[in-house]
């Protein structure tokens, strides 16, 4: 009998909660949670405890710390896709009270140089940089540790800011800050004109079904321990509101309600974020391309890490007392969920990773059939074939979906994906010529004479004397030596 498409096969499930049991084990955590997500539906949820019989299911909340910027990061995109801002933009533009810190004096004691505190300070730090960390802000704000201390030691957003407030210049590296994430709630919660709770609630946790994901723990839920290093005991975690602090760790949520949140991370939805904004949130902000061999990157609020040569987005999570993460593999439609009640201890992303491998490799991604496109244009179809930069050759694919990819076909050549535009023009949309733009020049015939991608020639023969090469061409190029 065959077996539903959602369905995951016993051996799968088995695999699945050995992985759960192993780390569950090795971490020493009271309880862990993991749950899987294939083809846009939970195939699979299961918890381990200490305590025999009362294991914890899909619907127990844990704190999920920063997964909580996830949350965030998508209220500052919607903002931007609706026009209310640009990435681009000072954060004093929309919060003008930031504009006046920190001095210029307090910048050059820092090494930061005085241009940063003449520039404003936190307020000249842009949207982009706080959602990519590098806004070069502290990690940390100051006085006692606001994990494990209530939040109203910083009553005020300002509270949240050393003097000064840089650890580095703006733009320059990657910093992870914590403190940037409460800036970026406080930004939605002022142009949204109520707190950022509310917004989140009415924006995102509603419209998803997201019910047991909140801000204060609600029953049933898991307390928080620390397990001490060299001995199998255990020390409950205090559990503080984090006041102004809450957008970049607050929030209690349950494996289903993050499965349902990777799903919305994978596809997106019309009416809250587009599947196209999720992608430029899952590229990397600074440093490394798509192409390089990088392990770990941040993107505009999501993290992106590369496992067992998947590369995975979504974002780890820890408060005192909890450990979290939810990561997705677009390549395998497949995500997962872990959620664990201790401090330190057990590999909360690893355990992820190996959850998506599991399904992966037992149950490997069946792939669409191919289709032939159902119409084509012929200039479109005339646009295929070989093409040379230089000496380099290249052919060009007409796919399915309507765009065209180039692809090299010796030892060097740039490939690239292309989206055609209104005006007749392609853009770029990964590798060298992302965002890019490809024009092509016709010959007096009309017919389709080369190909210029960004000031780049492409011909049909390698230098083609009939096609203005820039820097001309040799008038008998090609010569026995």
């Amino acid at each position: 009998m065959a077996v539903p498409a959602e369905e995951l096969l016993p051996g799968t499930r088995r695999a699945l909660l050995h992985r759960l049991a192993v780390g569950q084990a090795q971490g020493r955590t009271p309880s862990l949670v993991g749950a899987v997500v294939r083809g846009g539906r939970l195939v699979w949820a299961d918890g381990r405890s200490m305590i025999d019989g009362h294991s914890p299911d899909a619907d127990v909340q844990y704190r999920i710390g920063s997964i909580t910027k996830t949350f965030v990061a998508v209220q500052v995109m919607r903002l931007r896709d609706e026009g209310a801002l640009d990435l681009a933009d000072p954060l004093a533009r929309h919060l003008p009270d930031l504009a006046a810190t920190p001095t210029a004096e307090a910048a050059a004691a820092a090494g930061l140089g005085a241009g940063v505190g003449a520039a404003g300070g936190a307020g000249a730090l842009t949207i982009a940089h706080l959602l990519g960390h590098t806004s070069g802000l502290a990690s940390e704000p100051p006085g006692p540790w606001w994990e494990r201390t209530p939040g109203t030691l910083r009553p005020r957003l300002g509270d949240v800011l050393d003097e000064p407030p840089l650890r580095h210049p703006p733009g320059r590296r990657f910093h992870y800050s914590n403190p940037g994430f409460a800036l970026l709630g406080a930004l939605v919660s002022r142009l949204r004109g109520q707190p950022w709770g509310d917004t989140l609630h009415q924006e995102l946790l509603a419209p998803l079904g997201l019910s047991r994901t909140t801000l204060l723990p609600q029953a049933p839920h898991a307390g928080g321990f620390a397990v001490h290093p060299w001995a199998d005991v255990m020390l409950p975690e205090p559990l503080q509101d984090t006041g102004v602090m809450a957008p970049a760790g607050q929030l209690w949520s349950t494996a289903a309600d993050l499965a349902r949140w990777a799903v919305f991370l994978t596809r997106g939805d019309k009416d809250i974020l587009s599947a196209d904004t999720l992608a430029e949130m899952r590229q990397p902000t600074s440093g490394p391309d798509k192409a390089d061999g990088w392990t770990t990157a941040t993107g505009l609020g999501l993290q992106l890490r590369r496992h067992d040569g998947r590369l995975l987005y979504g974002h780890a999570g820890s408060m005192p007392g909890f450990l979290a993460g939810v990561w997705v593999s677009r390549s395998d439609d497949v995500a997962a969920v872990v959620l664990a009640n201790a401090t330190a201890g057990p590999a909360v992303a690893q355990i992820a990773a190996d959850l998506i491998r599991i399904v992966a490799e037992h149950e490997p991604r069946i792939p669409e059939p191919w289709r032939p496109v159902s119409a084509v244009d012929p200039e479109l179809l005339a646009l295929t074939g070989l093409w040379h930069w230089g000496p380099a050759p290249h052919l060009m694919y007409l796919r399915a979906d309507g765009g065209l990819e180039l692809i090299p076909q010796g030892q060097t050549g740039r490939g690239s994906r292309f989206r055609a535009e209104p005006d007749g023009t392609w853009t770029g949309l990964d590798g060298y010529y992302a965002g890019e733009t490809l024009r092509v020049v016709r010959a007096a015939d009309g017919t389709a004479g080369h190909l210029d991608i960004g000031t780049f020639v492409f011909t049909r023969t390698p230098y083609d004397p009939g096609v203005d090469i820039p820097g001309g061409i040799d008038p008998d190029p090609w010569q026995a030596y």
